[in-house]
């Protein structure tokens, strides 16, 4: 079992590379079946579907939380059923282990309902 969801995002100011394929494709595994990286490996996106517009602004609301505590802060898109999260470490211009762990944490929420 994976322990991302446990650990904490660390500042990232640039100066390291991003994460190659592999090493995304492993952290990957490591999260619900909702992740996908992106084609050229500088993202990942969660997309999530909901009963209703209420438990989905809850979804989106808990996001942004995780995202304030852990300063690291995705894009989020959503509409009545549905919300797609996308994250990237901008610094470095690719993913990092702090958008793994960010969306384990999203996974706990899904997990939660």
């Amino acid at each position: 079992m994976s322990d991302l969801a446990q650990r904490r995002c660390q500042p990232c100011e640039g100066g390291v590379a991003p994460m190659d394929r592999a090493t995304a494709e492993q952290h990957c595994g490591e999260l619900s079946s909702n992740w996908s990286i992106s084609d050229d490996a500088k993202a990942i996106r969660g997309e999530f579907t909901f009963k209703n517009y209420y438990h989905t602004t809850a979804f989106v609301n808990a996001v942004a939380w995780i995202a304030h505590t852990d300063d690291h802060h995705p894009d989020i898109a959503f509409g009545y059923k549905n919300c797609t999260i996308h994250y990237s470490t901008h610094s470095i211009g690719g993913l990092s282990e702090n958008d793994f762990i960010c969306a384990a944490k999203i996974d706990r929420l899904v997990d939660a309902s």
